[in-house]
Order: C-alpha cells, then sequence, then structure tokens
C-alpha cells in the first residue's frame, strides 16, 4: 500500500523533549545530593591533590607552550619512569586518565617537568590543551580538531553543514569512524538522513573548549560505536574569565562573542555565553550563514563530589556551493567558486541539556553523565544535476528530526595486589534514538511529487519516509596491572547491545532488528628504557549501519545495493606497534604502525547523499609525531601518516566494484606548525597542512592531488584586558580541491552522461581581525 506523506519543515515547533531535559536534570540533581548525604560520617576526609594538572594548574609555567601546546599528551595513567607508585593520595591513578582532587578525569598534560613515560597505553593517543586550542589558526570550528595528530578537517559544501574528516587513509565522511563527543554527549548520529555517523560540531563555540582527549584504534573498553579509526572527547570550561570577542574577516564573515562567570560564596560557579556568527565565503552565491549559540554551565564542587549541569543551543540557516563537476568549470558554466544549482543550502537546530556527577573516596571514583538532544536538520543538495531527471533536475532535500537521550556510569578503583599495583574500570553506557527521517525529489528547495531515480516504490511527494527507533548499550571492564617497573597489561572487554526497529510511512513496512557484539582489547607495554617505551596493542571494536539498509527498507544504502545482508553493527579488527621516547632533550617523539581491517567499509553514494555499506577493507600504515621546545614560549610540532588502503576481497565485482583501490583514502597526511606564546605578549601560530593524493575510483583511473595550506595566526595582549589578533588563511593562496569525488552527473538537461569528477575549492587568500576585551 502507498501511503502520501507530505512534507515536514524542519519546523520551528515546539516538542515534548523540554520535559525530558526537566527529568533528566531533576534525576541528576536527586542523586548528586543523595551520594553528598551518602558521605560517611560527614567528616573531614582528608582531600587527595593530584600531582599531575593541565597547564593552568600549580605546576604549570606561567607562559610558554611548553606548559600548554607542548604537551599535545598522549598520557594515560601508569607508574612514574622510575617504576615506583606514588601512594594514591598523591596520585590518583584511575583507568587510562588520571583523576584531580574532585574527581575530575583529564589525560595528563606533558608540560618540560612532566614524563609520559610510564602512563601511556599507546604512542598514538593524547590530551590537546585549551591553550593549544587557542594558538592554532583555525578557519571554521571543526578545525579544532585538526590539532589531533594526523586528522584532516575539510568541507565538500556549506559552512552550516557537518565537516569532512580523514584520518589513518580512510576517508571519514562526516564522521562514520571516528567517535565524537562535547560534554561527554555524543556527537555521531546513526541513522541519518545524509550519512551514517553525521558529525556536526557547528554547535561548539570555540572559546569554550577547554582541550580535547583523542584516541586512535579500538583498544579503549570505554569507546564503542564509531570509534575504530579515533575518538575525540572536546571538553568543555567550567570558568570561563569574562570577554567580549568581535572579528570581521575578507570573506564577509563576522563573529561576536561574550561570556562570563559568576562565582559564589559557596564556591559554585555559573557561566553564561552567547555567540553571533555571519559567512559568506568566497562563492559565486554567497553562503550567507547565519549562526546563533548560546550556552550555560552550572558546577557544584564538594571534597568528595563534583556536579556540573549544561543547557547549549544552536540553531545554522545556510546556503551551500556542493561540490561541482570540474567539467563545467573548464566548459565555462561556472567560475571557480559557482554552482550549477545556487539554490542548495540547509537549516540546523539543537538543544541540548547535559549534567555530570562524580564522587570519589582515596582509591576509587564513581562518575555518571545523563545527556538529552534534540536536533532538527533539512538539507537541500544537487549532485548529479540532469542525470535522473532532464527536466527539474536532481536536487534533493534531505529531512530529520531526532531526540536522543542516554548516558554514562563508570566505576573506577585502584588496588594493590599481591604488590601489584592495579587499576580496573566497570561501565555501562546507553543510548537511545526517536528519529523521523525522509528524502524528496525538489526543484529550487520547492517538492515535486516523483522521484525518479528511486529503485522501490515511493509515495506522492516523498522518496522515503521512516520513524525509527534505536538503542544501544555497552557494558564494558578494563583492567591496568603493573607486574613489573618495565612491564604492565591492560584487558579489556566491551559488549554491545544494538536493537531497534524502523517503520517505513510509505509501504507501511514494519521490522525490528538486533544483534550482541562482545571485542575483546588489550596492551602490552615495555619499559621505560633510556625514558623510551614500547606497546604492542590488539582489539576489536565496530560501527554501526543505517537500519534502513540492515532491514531492508531502504535497500541501496545496504552491501551490494541489498543483495548481501548488513549487519546492524560492523565489526573491524586492529593491531598497533607502537613506541615513545623523550631521549633526545626537549623533543617528545611518538611513532605507530598499524592494521586496519573492516568487514564492511561505509562508502559515499552521490546519487542518494547518503553513505551506504560496502566490501571488506585493510589498511596499513604507519604514523609519526614530534613535539621540539627549543625554549619555553614556543614549540615546533609536525605529523606524517603513510597509509596503504585497499579492499581486502579476491572478487570485487560481487560488490559493484571496478577495482581494489578504496576511493577517496589519502596515502599521505602531514602537518608541519609553530605555536609561540611570548612573555612580551606576543603569541600565535603558523600551520602547514599537506593532504596527499588519493584515488577517485576503485581501479585508480582518476586522481586527486590532494591539497597544501598554510594558515597563520599573530596576536598581541596590548594589556592583560586587551589583545588584538590577526589570521591569515591560505596563505599562499593555493589553488586546489579541498574535496574531490568522481561519479555520473549530466551537466544540462541536453548533455550526455558523464563519469567525471567534482571538486569543492580551497578557500583563496583571505584575513580575519579581532579584538578581545577581558572584564
Amino acid at each position: 500500500m502507498v501511503h502520501v506523506v507530505f512534507p515536514r519543515p524542519a519546523g520551528r515547533g515546539r516538542s515534548p523533549f523540554v520535559v525530558a531535559l526537566l527529568c533528566a536534570s531533576a534525576f541528576t540533581t536527586l542523586t548528586a545530593q543523595a551520594a553528598h548525604r551518602a558521605k560517611p560520617g560527614g567528616g573531614a576526609a582528608r582531600r587527595t591533590t593530584a600531582t599531575t594538572t593541565t597547564a593552568t594548574g600549580p605546576h604549570a609555567p606561567q607562559t610558554g607552550v611548553r606548559a600548554a601546546s607542548a604537551q599535545r599528551t598522549r598520557a594515560t595513567s601508569g607508574t612514574p619512569s622510575a617504576g615506583r607508585r606514588p601512594p594514591v593520595s598523591a596520585q590518583k591513578l584511575i583507568g587510562h586518565k588520571t583523576a584531580d582532587a574532585h574527581g575530575e578525569e583529564h589525560l595528563q598534560v606533558i608540560a618540560s617537568h612532566t614524563d609520559p613515560i610510564g602512563r601511556a597505553l599507546t604512542a598514538s593517543q593524547g590530551s590537546i590543551t585549551a591553550k593549544e586550542l587557542r594558538l592554532r589558526p583555525v578557519y571554521r570550528v571543526g578545525q579544532l580538531l585538526e590539532s589531533v595528530p594526523g586528522l584532516v578537517v575539510t568541507a565538500h559544501s556549506g559552512e552550516g553543514k557537518a565537516n569532512q574528516y580523514l584520518l589513518r587513509g580512510f576517508n571519514l565522511d562526516h564522521g562514520t569512524d571516528l567517535a565524537s563527543f562535547v560534554d561527554d554527549m555524543p556527537v555521531n548520529e546513526p541513522t541519518h538522513a545524509h550519512g551514517q555517523g553525521y558529525t556536526d560540531v557547528n554547535f561548539l563555540m570555540p572559546e569554550l573548549a577547554q582541550g580535547i582527549d583523542y584516541t586512535k584504534g579500538p583498544f579503549y573498553a570505554d569507546v564503542g560505536d564509531f570509534g575504530v579509526v579515533g575518538s575525540d572527547h572536546i571538553r568543555l570550561t567550567d570558568d570561563l574569565r569574562g570577554q567580549a570577542t568581535g572579528s570581521l574577516g575578507t570573506l564577509g564573515d563576522q563573529h561576536a562573542f561574550i561570556g562570563d562567570t559568576a562565582h559564589f560564596k559557596n564556591g559554585d560557579k555559573l557561566l553564561g555565553a552567547f555567540s553571533l556568527d555571519h559567512l559568506n565565503g568566497p562563492w559565486a552565491h554567497p553562503d550567507n550563514f547565519l549562526g546563533i549559540k548560546s550556552a550555560a554551565r552550572y558546577t557544584h564542587t564538594t571534597e568528595h563530589t563534583k556536579f556540573n549541569l549544561t543547557g547549549l543551543y544552536y540553531r545554522g540557516l545556510w546556503n551551500n556551493t556542493t561540490d561541482q563537476p570540474l567539467e563545467a568549470y573548464q566548459k565555462g558554466l561556472i567560475s571557480r567558486y559557482g554552482s550549477l544549482d545556487p539554490s542548495d543550502g540547509g537549516y540546523s537546530e539543537r538543544f541540548s541539556v547535559s549534567a555530570h556527577h562524580v564522587l570519589h573516596q582515596d582509591n576509587w571514583q564513581l562518575k555518571t553523565s545523563l545527556y538529552v538532544v534534540h536536533s532538527r536538520l533539512t538539507l537541500w543538495n544537487d549532485f548529479s544535476h540532469y542525470l535522473n531527471d532532464p527536466i527539474n533536475g536532481d536536487q534533493e532535500q534531505q529531512d530529520e528530526t531526532r531526540t536522543t537521550f542516554g548516558g554514562t556510569s563508570a566505576y573506577q578503583r585502584h588496588d594493590t595486589v599481591l604488590h601489584r599495583a592495579t587499576d580496573t574500570t566497570f561501565g555501562v553506557q546507553g543510548r537511545w534514538d526517536s528519529i523521523y527521517i525522509d528524502r524528496r525529489h525538489t526543484h529550487q528547495r520547492k517538492v515535486l511529487p516523483d522521484c525518479p531515480d528511486s529503485s522501490v516504490p515511493t509515495g506522492r511527494y516523498v522518496c522515503n519516509a521512516d520513524t525509527v527507533s534505536q538503542g544501544n548499550v555497552g557494558l564494558f571492564g578494563q583492567n591496568i596491572t603493573h607486574w613489573l617497573p618495565w612491564l604492565r597489561t591492560v584487558v579489556g572487554l566491551r559488549g554491545d547491545y544494538y536493537g531497534g526497529s524502523d517503520h517505513s510511512l510509505v509501504s507501511g513496512y514494519n521490522g525490528k532488528v538486533h544483534q550482541w557484539l562482545f571485542q575483546p582489547k588489550g596492551s602490552l607495554i615495555f619499559g621505560p628504557w633510556y625514558k623510551t617505551e614500547f606497546y604492542i596493542s590488539a582489539g576489536q571494536g565496530y560501527h554501526s549501519n543505517d537500519i534502513r539498509a540492515v532491514l531492508g527498507t531502504v535497500p541501496t544504502d545496504g552491501i551490494a545495493n541489498g543483495a548481501i545482508a548488513t549487519p546492524f553493527m560492523t565489526r573491524a579488527t586492529s593491531e598497533e606497534l607502537g613506541v615513545r621516547t623523550n631521549i633526545i632533550p626537549k623533543l617528545n617523539l611518538q611513532a605507530a604502525f598499524f592494521r586496519i581491517d573492516f568487514s564492511s567499509e561505509l562508502t559515499y553514494d552521490a546519487d542518494e547523499g547518503v553513505n551506504d555499506a560496502g566490501a571488506p577493507s585493510r589498511r596499513q600504515g604507519f604514523e609519526l609525531s614530534g613535539q621540539y621546545h627549543p625554549l619555553s614560549w614556543l614549540e615546533l610540532n609536525a605529523d606524517i601518516a603513510s597509509t596503504h588502503a585497499r579492499y581486502f576481497t579476491g572478487n570485487p565485482g560481487v560488490y559493484g566494484l571496478p577495482g581494489l583501490y578504496v576511493a577517496n583514502a589519502p596515502n599521505f597526511i602531514g602537518s608541519f606548525g609553530l605555536l609561540a606564546d611570548h612573555p612580551s605578549g606576543i603569541f600565535g601560530g603558523v600551520q602547514f597542512r599537506w593532504l596527499g593524493s588519493y584515488p577517485l575510483i576503485e581501479d585508480n583511473s582518476m586522481r586527486s592531488h590532494g591539497y597544501k595550506e598554510v594558515n597563520l595566526d599573530v596576536g598581541y595582549h596590548i594589556t592583560k584586558y586587551l589583545q588584538v589578533q590577526a589570521s591569515l588563511y591560505n596563505l599562499t593562496n593555493t589553488h586546489a580541491s579541498a574535496s574531490q569525488y568522481a561519479y555520473d552527473y549530466r551537466l544540462t538537461p541536453t548533455s550526455p552522461v558523464e563519469t567525471g569528477s567534482t571538486y569543492h575549492p580551497l578557500e583563496p587568500r583571505s584575513a580575519r581581525f579581532s579584538v578581545t576585551a577581558n572584564f
């Protein structure tokens, strides 16, 4: 039976999610109060203080990136380099993270006086400090994540849309295998209108970012869906110095920010922030991106507890220039920054409330977080132009309305068993998504009645429309044991359950599916010898697939267009050999050799603007990172990665592939930079980013050259209350493509069908000037 589904705009109406927010907030507050009343004796238990702090702590130099940006930590819990463990009261080592006196977790920051040797789990994990994030030149908020070694953040569409991510030889599209978190809220969105794992961080105000913890590889028991290639956890500050910032740019960009923190007599803090953004860009049809963001964060701390409650709001509206056929530019149909369909664009809105509660004693900690997120998204994209509809064109509208709620609770403790120090973590994570999702054929954003490209029956004015409910529960445990001064082991196990249902509003189909997946993980760590340590790691992880592909509601999203069964969770296996050394004074080096095998690769389908499950694949490669601190206020850094990516099958034709090359998988990524914060008040950074070449088609008949780009920031503290800053982007004015693809298209209604390269150009040289006043 075919149903008519009328367009549902990404509306501005109200929803019952507000009730859920209030319930979550009340529940967390009661939990915090109950935990406080449960303190034994209510007495004055001795306060413990961690010996390692962030760059703003008492042991960090007041100036210099040695204490801040220098120290892109790859640090975790472990023993000191001498092999002897300090008492727990001096340093609480819990899981692979340290905890400060209030129980707040963070990966340890490497300063000139802090040695990561004896603490790290692998050579490829770490932490980025707030200072480094402020010194790096950043054109768009998503590029904060480029501080993660080997990660490239680019774009193939407008500013309001999620960025494109590339790491370890993977084109992660909008986040398919990079698990991203802000304030412990997962950002990746499964079963998404545009792409599985869609990761949009445009709601984040960069001024609130306190740092980024990151991992690579499926070696961490507390990282689940989408975390095989890597994960990043953006931390938010509890205490923002009062400031107002305004900036103007040469590409029609303006930014205004104001924020401050109120301090109460009992030590509580209330942070508030608000920002407005506008950006046109160099495009022939300006993006005219308009963004509004606000945040409020309340923090309450006692001797053994910490509680915070955070609310975030974001709304964005934009036009966008998607990737265009290179042939259209070569034939003069469009300018370099032009578009065949200037009506493309989007609308996005997001509300969230998140809460954290930490209860700790001398050798244990219980940390709980809860969140509720409500979001809406509409995208208008025209990728193939007149391929399917020579009269009206191929523009499509993708809509989704989503409510997500979930949380994490982890119990961590330190013990000594048979004179061996051991750190154990047990935890549970849960998430539930309620989604309305559809796709429609449009012309200049006006919905049309038919869908000429659909391979399944459609309704009037809709190609597909579904209501989806799906949930995930993950149980995990991890143990770190220090057997000898030069040997420790990490053993982890994670079990995930995914279940959900899909109701097609077009066909009337109702389906349910569920799956369990267990993932063992482990590491052997040898050393230190001469300030050098070695790591052997292996583990399994997964990414989830779109439930519509799993059930066959939208079979073209599945493996081989539905000809091969698509699992709800796709298993991946990885191994890594790593080394880290500080044997050369003032120089930190990390190297890792890795292999990642996926039983199904997620690939981009330009015809429907989504990700499809595909053939199995293998990546093999190495990464090398280094930070050199010749002076206390200066850092030189370099990160390079080389990867060999191929489909891992003897019969690629079964999957509809013309060869074994993985399209859009870069073979090289490099970054070279300088960060400075001079005592005279001058600060800034310069970063050279190099994305290597990559195939556009699986038979390697078409390739992209990648790009090279240089960005620069220079600032000066005029007084302690006033600073000015100038940023230059694409300093060498490189004419290259930020992203490239290859697929079928038709340029005009009468043109023949072509298979060719499409491109989204790098923005040309531009400048941005900002003034910040503190109060």
